[in-house]
């Protein structure tokens, strides 16, 4: 018997695959799906099982990928009428050489949410573990906001679908979650991928409101951002209609004068550089997106169907095959390719390019004290706003930046912030792309702050 754990970087996305003998199954596999097959095969097994543990928001499933490579059947809960794959009840049992396989109906996330225990019949008929999809992660618990008219009855059947099936398995089970620690799908995930059914009884804050009203008020109390590309991924997931993937594109490098004419036609440059490289030097009308922050963002800023240009350090192929794996994830397809040379070329070419002046938090403080006429600008999530936030400060989530745009002053300097200067690089790039040219970045923000005493707001 074997199993592992497939981890999706910046998605904080786990699949699994699980097999005994010569059979396996995979658990919510990503769209770049060839690891499934290789470790089947490193394994003597062939995939013969795909379980969707429901129709997933933030990522194309290769469900659909994955079964054309291997012929394996698709299974996902009976509640939503899927395009392809065959719908599963509670109860439903699967052989996998030997284990068993069952299926739980636990909604509350989504409506059709699955659950599926793991037995081991020739020691014992109890559970061994569990994979539970966005029901129940290591310290928190699946959203419910996606019917936002029913957010209370969806919180009541989450309450349902975790105190009266999964912890009744019993404190010893393994647990399985679909997402670790920065998933858009929950806010409280620990760094931890393993746990047991009896850890979280005991230390999960989420389910100590053993008081279902109780734990529903908590769930309706609960502010999550609903990305845009979610409504992508749910038409993609709900039809299965994603265009085929046999293997993750490689963007072709272009030269400085193929990737400026692009722009000039619609391309869309995204910059996936450190902060501090895109503050030195950039080119006008890229959206900065420092690489392990493109799956959290790409969502928010890039359009589907509209070409999409790369980015990267000079000569760091690896970054823009890393870019166009986690765009693919998004469905993003549509990637002209990559600047051949970087921004060394762009800059010896003689063609224009532009900085992003950096703020020390020194300086910052000093200017909120003297009461200069500057807007800060604060793109964190409101969460982290409230806890603590600098004196005078413009709160703004990175997400809403383009939207909200006639809300930031442009006759004064903006200065962007966040949490350490991350974040602030991409509301910067999104300032000027929009017009704004005295803009600055606080590299460090809020995590300088902790080493030096800021103006904090009064609670």
């Amino acid at each position: 018997m074997f199993l592992e754990a497939i981890r999706s970087e910046g998605l904080s996305h786990l699949s699994y695959i699980i097999g005994n003998g010569r059979q396996a199954a995979v658990i919510d596999p990503r769209r770049d799906c060839g690891i499934y097959v290789d470790i089947a095969h490193r394994n003597g097994a062939r995939i013969t099982s795909i379980f969707e543990t429901h129709r997933n928001e933030d990522y194309v499933i290769g469900s659909q990928e994955l079964a054309r490579r291997t012929g394996a059947a698709i299974y996902h809960g009976k509640a939503l009428s899927f395009a392809y794959g065959n719908p599963v009840s509670e109860g439903d049992r699967f052989d996998l050489g030997g284990l068993i396989l069952s299926v739980l109906e636990t909604p509350g996330h989504t409506y059709e949410s699955i659950s599926i225990a793991v037995q081991d019949p020739a020691f014992s008929d109890e559970a061994v573990g569990v994979f539970t999809g966005d029901a129940l992660f290591v310290g928190d618990v699946g959203r419910t906001d996606f019917f936002p008219e029913e957010q209370e009855k969806m919180a009541g059947l989450l309450y349902d679908s975790i105190f009266q099936k999964l912890l009744p398995l019993g404190d010893h089970v393994i647990l399985y979650p679909a997402h670790g620690a920065g998933s858009v799908c929950g806010g409280g995930i620990a760094a931890r991928e393993f746990s047991t059914l009896g850890y979280e009884r005991r230390h999960n804050p989420a389910l100590q409101c053993t008081d279902r009203a109780a734990f529903v008020a908590r769930k309706a109390g609960e502010r999550h951002y609903r990305t845009p590309y979610f409504r992508k991924m749910e038409q993609l997931n709900l039809h299965g209609n994603a265009p085929e993937m046999p293997s993750v594109p490689q963007p072709a490098p272009m030269s400085v004068t193929a990737f400026a004419e692009a722009m000039s036609d619609g391309m869309v440059a995204i910059d996936v550089r450190s902060p501090e490289g895109f503050a030195g030097a950039f080119i006008p009308g890229s959206i900065a997106m420092p690489l392990d922050m493109v799956p959290a963002y790409a969502g928010w800023f890039l359009t589907y169907g509209k070409p999409i240009g790369i980015v990267a350090d000079t000569g760091a192929y690896g970054q823009v095959e890393t870019a166009a794996r986690y765009l693919i994830r998004l469905g993003f397809d549509t990637i002209t390719g990559s600047l051949e040379g970087g921004l060394r070329d762009w800059e010896t070419s003689a063609r224009h390019f532009d900085r992003i002046p950096t703020v020390h938090v020194e300086v910052l403080r000093k200017r909120i004290a003297e009461n200069d006429d500057f807007t800060l600008l604060d793109v964190r999530a409101e969460e982290e706003f409230e806890k603590k936030h600098l004196r005078g400060a413009l709160h703004m989530y990175l997400g809403d930046v383009p939207h909200r745009l006639d809300e930031i002053p442009r006759d004064r300097p903006v200065i962007t912030f966040c949490g350490s200067g991350r974040r602030a690089i991409i509301a910067a790039s999104l300032l000027k792309r929009s017009g704004f040219t005295d803009v600055s970045n606080c590299l460090g923000s809020m995590s300088a702050c902790a080493a030096t005493d800021c103006p904090f707001a009064s609670a």
